[in-house]
């Protein structure tokens, strides 16, 4: 681990201590999967004690598998509470991508054991959970509470789309996780799309075709 990557990660959990004394018991909230051309989206919402000990938080896309696998047990783990939401593709297709996100955000926020006192989400969009919350662009290189949300929903919407792969193996969702890969498009091509294909996001494709 570089000296900056150390000091970064401090600062990310020192924001979250500052949070603490201002507001009380913080939730962070993150998504995964909002720009692939398949599957469900993904959200979570994580409380973490203050004293949680859980090294290496960082924004997932930073991480490899391995230590997003590792971390997305000891969050489970430790956290004081954390919960997993989705919306479907049909609920893609009828609210829109960003709609859609915030809904499955509105939903690990409700699904939380224990309620907080202030929501951080990552992004510049309000889910409107109904608990005073804040935006915080960028905020799963922030705060460590986001960067935990952010590694529970990666790590979960990896898993749903490799059993999706056994399902629909043409595509190689275990390896492109649904996103728009040149395989994932000759494929799209050679087989035309399945039941967990966002419609909506084929529309470019099938006009160029």
């Amino acid at each position: 681990m570089t000296e900056e990557t150390k000091n970064r990660r401090q600062l990310m959990l020192d924001y979250d201590t500052a949070m603490r004394e201002q507001f009380g018991i913080i939730c962070g909230v993150d998504e995964a999967g909002r720009g692939p051309l398949a599957g469900d989206v993904y959200a979570a919402a994580v409380i973490l004690p203050e004293n949680h000990g859980i090294t290496g938080l960082d924004d997932s896309k930073k991480l490899t598998e391995k230590s997003r696998e590792k971390l997305y047990k000891e969050i489970m783990q430790k956290a004081t509470a954390c919960c997993i939401a989705t919306a479907s593709v049909s609920e893609i297709e009828e609210l829109n991508i960003l709609q859609a996100s915030l809904l499955a955000m509105r939903r690990a926020v409700s699904g939380l054991s224990v309620k907080p006192e202030y929501v951080l989400i990552d992004g510049n969009q309000y889910p409107k959970t109904g608990i005073k919350e804040e935006t915080v662009i960028k905020g799963d290189a922030i705060s460590a509470t986001i960067a935990a949300a952010s590694i529970l929903a990666k790590v979960a919407r990896d898993t749903y789309m490799k059993q999706q792969a056994l399902l629909y193996p043409q595509y190689g969702f275990d390896s492109n996780k649904g996103y728009g890969t040149k395989a994932h498009y000759d494929a799209l091509t050679q087989y035309g799309a399945c039941t967990i294909h966002r419609p909506s996001f084929l529309k470019k494709f099938y006009d160029k075709t």
